[in-house]
């Protein structure tokens, strides 16, 4: 069983919050559920959509054909109803009077109704998400104008269904590791991270703290790193570009620097409030000079939640930067999850620091042994080779953990690569070519989690295939372009997009079938 549901109208009519309070129902309920968000840069006005993918099993996508519109506007309905699916229902608010800000919550009740939920687990869920009492009584209103049509019934699951978006995920990774401060100036899609790290100051004794620009970010970050402090900042794209002298400044200094970079559609502004994977090139190279780094990109809420901790692991040990590079889609969908996340790793910081019984010194100059300011030949020399073999060490450790994924039938001679955002919906993709994601399929999917350094097993496993598809969503394959650097192997197949959206799984199937 699956059912795409889209919540459509104006921003400030709630469409994300009902939305929520849906996804948090469905899944109390022993449903999986993906939550996409889809909406323009305006705090009023304009068309907004949120699409709920509902099942029985995992489900990291949404799909193009809907099983029911829940229109707020007729702007809803005129841009989507030709994606109705035969017989499917369009839920709107003719004839239903002036319910104002809860209009959302009446048409989600008749929604509830025809999905056969029980009106009181419905109520609760709204009671506790809204906390008023004209909520409940629209949604007690909307129930009862709707009519059944299918069952869902509660389902029992030996483990509890978790769901989060990756902002989420990747503030619960920071808290998880300790952090003490978190620096960002806000940059639409990473300002999640921010939003819920600063709930948590309090709780969890860490500073949230807002500099003028990202210049200032950065460098406040390296100096706190410095006294001492576990620091993570985030940006965008835009905000990357202005951080990279300061990225540079850590490769002579050495103060552990976790970066959030959560990217979306440039070049330039571009279109802010939407997806793209544009933006590995910059991960990987941004700042002057050669130092050595890490990019790590999670695939779903579960990975964002150990990945960070990885990422803060490296960097203490190491004095490295490691940048976690997401996007738009993964930050703000929500996923839903029977998997926990893997054991937090024990942090400590192993430097000297200010204050102690040596004193230290860094620059953004090169130094000598001291810290002291040199243009000598020899100390150049020196410097640079001991940055080169730490880099040797950093990949060393990194292959204690998970640099790649393997999904499908290992002996498949049909591979599919991918990172980042795209892991969901390539394995729903895939699952639904015959359940062909399975030991037995025709199959197999390769995710890079590590994308620098890299893992020699991805060469090993192009090698081993007939034939290779690159899923990205950005325009030239960015991915493909650093595994032809690394591997010397060039991916002929390829499937790109780069509209700003993200795939949607029967799309994507469609494409994998095309390509001979």
């Amino acid at each position: 069983m699956r059912l795409n549901v889209l919540i459509g109208g104006k921003a400030g009519q709630g469409i994300n919050k009902i939305s929520q309070i849906l996804a948090n129902l469905l899944v109390k309920q022993g449903y999986f559920v993906f939550n996409y968000r889809d909406y323009p840069s305006l705090i009023r006005g304009g068309h907004n959509f949120n699409v709920l993918s509902i099942s029985e099993e995992k489900v990291g996508s949404y799909e193009n054909r809907l099983d029911v519109i829940v229109a707020l506007d007729n702007k809803t309905i005129e841009k989507h109803k030709e994606k109705l699916k035969k017989g499917g229902l369009l839920i709107e608010g003719k004839g239903l009077g002036n319910w104002g800000r809860d209009l959302n919550v009446v048409l989600a009740g008749r929604l509830v109704k025809f999905l056969g939920i029980k009106e009181g687990a419905w109520v609760e869920e709204v009671k506790k998400g809204l906390k008023s009492e004209k909520a409940i009584k629209a949604a007690k209103r909307g129930f009862g104008l709707g009519r059944k049509r299918y069952n869902l019934k509660p389902l029992k699951r030996k483990k509890k269904i978790l769901f989060m978006s990756g902002s989420e995920a990747i503030a619960q990774g920071a808290m998880n590791s300790k952090i003490d401060l978190y620096l960002a100036y806000p940059m639409t899609p990473a300002t999640g991270v921010m939003h819920v790290l600063a709930g948590k100051q309090s709780e969890k004794r860490l500073r949230v703290f807002q500099p003028e620009n990202e210049i200032a970010v950065v460098n406040a970050a390296l100096g706190a790193s410095f006294a001492g402090a576990r620091v993570m900042i985030g940006t965008s794209g835009g905000g990357f570009d202005l951080m990279s002298e300061g990225l540079s400044l850590q490769g002579q200094n050495e103060a552990p620097l976790v970066v959030y970079l959560s990217s979306r559609p440039g070049p330039g502004t571009g279109i802010p409030t939407y997806t793209c994977q544009a933006d590995l090139d910059i991960a990987l190279r941004a700042g002057h000079g050669e130092f050595p780094r890490v990019v790590i990109a999670p695939g779903d809420p579960i990975e964002g939640i150990e990945k960070v901790n990885e990422a803060f692991y490296l960097a203490e040990k190491f004095g490295c930067l490691v940048v976690l590079l997401g996007d738009k889609h993964l930050a703000e969908s929500g996923f839903s999850s029977e998997r926990r996340p893997n054991k937090v790793l024990p942090l400590r910081v192993r430097r000297n620091l200010p204050g102690g019984r040596k004193v230290v010194k860094v620059s953004s100059y090169e130094h000598d042994k001291e810290g002291n300011t040199t243009e000598e030949a020899e100390w150049s020399r020196r410097n640079n080779e001991q940055r080169l073999k730490r880099y040797q060490a950093i990949k060393k450790e990194s292959e204690k953990f998970e640099m790649i994924k393997i999904f499908g039938n290992p002996k498949a001679k049909n591979l599919v690569i991918g990172w980042g955002s795209t892991k969901t919906v390539i394995l729903d993709a895939l699952e639904a070519i015959d359940g062909s994601i399975t030991k037995k399929g025709n199959y197999k999917f390769l995710q890079v989690l590590y994308l620098k350094p890299l893992s020699n097993k991805i060469r090993e496993e192009m090698k081993k295939a007939e034939k290779v598809i690159l899923v990205e969503n950005n325009l030239t394959g960015q991915l493909g372009r650093l595994l032809r650097e690394k591997t010397g192997l060039k991916i002929e197949k390829r499937i790109l997009k780069a509209d700003g959206r993200p795939f949607t799984s029967d799309e994507l199937k469609r494409k994998i079938l095309a390509i001979k």
